[in-house]
Parts: C-alpha cells; sequence; structure tokens
C-alpha cells in the first residue's frame, strides 16, 4: 500500500514539476519576444505645434487600451532633437511605436536607428529623409507649398533664426479644416523651429531598417502631397493612407484615420 502511494505521489510531482518547467519556458519565450504586451506611443511633434496637437489622437489610443506619450520636441536641429527624443525613449519599458507629424518625422527618422526598442514608424503627414537630405529640400521637391510666404522669422542671438507663421495666415496654411476657433488657440500656442533644424541633413534612415506606415494629408500646404507620396513609395511603407481634403493639421482634424494606421503598426 505504502510502496503504491508513494509511487503516486512521486508521480504527481514529477507531472508537476514538468508543467512548471513547461511553464516557465513558455514565460521566458514570451519574455522574449514581447509577451503580446502593447507598445508604447510615442508621439513627435513637428514645426509650429506642441505635444497638446496629438491631444484627439491620444484620446482614441487611451480608450483602446494604448500608453501613450506626446514628447516635447525642442526644434532646435535634427541631430539634437533626435538625441533629447532618445533620451526619452530611454525611460520608457517594453517596445515602442514612434510616430512623426511634419518635421517630427525627420526626428524619428534620426533615432529609431538607434533604439532598438523601436518596432515600428508611423509617419504622419511627414518628413522621412534619405541620408544627406534636409526636410527643406523635401518641401521644395515638388511644387506646391505655400510655408515660405507666411513666415515670420524672429533673429537669435546665434544668428539663426526662429521661425512663426503669421497668425493671420496660420488657420489657411497649416490647419484649414480645423475649426476656427481651435485652430485660433494653435497659432497662439505654436512652437518655432530654428531655421537651421529645416535645413541640416539627416543621418542614415531608420526606415531603411524599421517598417513604416504613411499617411498622407491631401490638402497639405506644408509639405506637398506629391512629396509625401515619394517618401512613403521610398522608404516602402506597410501601408499609405491618403486623407483627402486633410490639412496640414490632420491628426487635429481628422484623428480617426490617424489612431487607425497606428494601430496597424502596432499589430
Amino acid at each position: 500500500m505504502y510502496p503504491l502511494k508513494n509511487r503516486v505521489i512521486a508521480a504527481l510531482a514529477a507531472l508537476v514539476t514538468v508543467a512548471g518547467l513547461a511553464l516557465f519556458g513558455a514565460s521566458n519565450t514570451a519574455a522574449a519576444h514581447g509577451g503580446g504586451r502593447k507598445p508604447t506611443i510615442v508621439l513627435v511633434h513637428g514645426a509650429f505645434a506642441d505635444g497638446s496637437s496629438w491631444a484627439p489622437v491620444i484620446e482614441q489610443l487611451h480608450r483602446r487600451g494604448y500608453t501613450a506619450v506626446a514628447v516635447a520636441n525642442p526644434l532646435r536641429g535634427v541631430r539634437s532633437d533626435a538625441d533629447a527624443l532618445e533620451a526619452r525613449l530611454a525611460g520608457i519599458d517594453g517596445p515602442v511605436v514612434l510616430v512623426g507629424h511634419s518635421y517630427g518625422g525627420a526626428v524619428i527618422t534620426n533615432v529609431a536607428a538607434r533604439s532598438p526598442k523601436v518596432t515600428a514608424l508611423v509617419y504622419v503627414a511627414a518628413f522621412a529623409p534619405a541620408e544627406g537630405e534636409a526636410a527643406a529640400q523635401l518641401a521644395a521637391k515638388y511644387p506646391g507649398s505655400t510655408l515660405g510666404e507666411t513666415l515670420a522669422p524672429v533673429p537669435l542671438p546665434d544668428g539663426s533664426n526662429d521661425l512663426y507663421i503669421k497668425p493671420s495666415l496660420f488657420r489657411q496654411q497649416f490647419a484649414a479644416d480645423v475649426p476656427a476657433h481651435r485652430a485660433a488657440l494653435m497659432a497662439s500656442t505654436q512652437r518655432p523651429i530654428r531655421d537651421v533644424a529645416l535645413n541640416e541633413v539627416s543621418g542614415k534612415p531608420a526606415w531603411a531598417n524599421i517598417p513604416s506606415w504613411f499617411l498622407l494629408a491631401g490638402a497639405d500646404k506644408n509639405i506637398p502631397l506629391r512629396a509625401q507620396r515619394f517618401m512613403a513609395d521610398r522608404a516602402g511603407s506597410r501601408a499609405t493612407v491618403t486623407v483627402e481634403g486633410a490639412s496640414h493639421a490632420v491628426a487635429v482634424s481628422r484623428p480617426g484615420p490617424v489612431v487607425t494606421l497606428i494601430l496597424r503598426a502596432a499589430g
């Protein structure tokens, strides 16, 4: 009786041990591959905007259970802005989907290659420069941008200039499909970009090695639609969505398509 009982207990113990090891191994394997964990969505604004420009997108991402972080982009220069973003990413655990709007696209292009936690890039009416290219160069590649004639430069002590969009022209240039009262607030809170940032050439592009998704603004007056499409095609975009009639401020006016594309990139 006792030997049989001992044998049963030993067999049960062995089964428990095997099951435990299997679960432990599965857990480690899942952890090694991200474990199905939702990535953090890191949103990078561009020139003439700030983190609040992502508010409509963040609201929808939160409702879907995602953590979203809108970083403060200094808008001082491509390399220094990429360094600032990289420092912010260092404090985020787990995988990251990087989303860039406008000049923010140039920043994510230059930081993602240095951060192994970045799993996807999403460009929203954004620059996706190749090595040696500058944002201003890409904006002028095809006709259609009217940004230059709306700018008001403010001289800085180092000889460069901060660039603002004239408030009276802000809505028609940047946010034509945004309600007038909201566009007025955006004009009043816009953050300037140094002119040297728009002319600083990019380093090796992250989109050459990291999957990318592109949303194109169909009525963009800052970055012509043809330029946006050229960059998307060159980067090998996994999916390219054109929002017809959308202004450069598409994340404010049409957050739904932006969120849908981010979710596709997040898997």
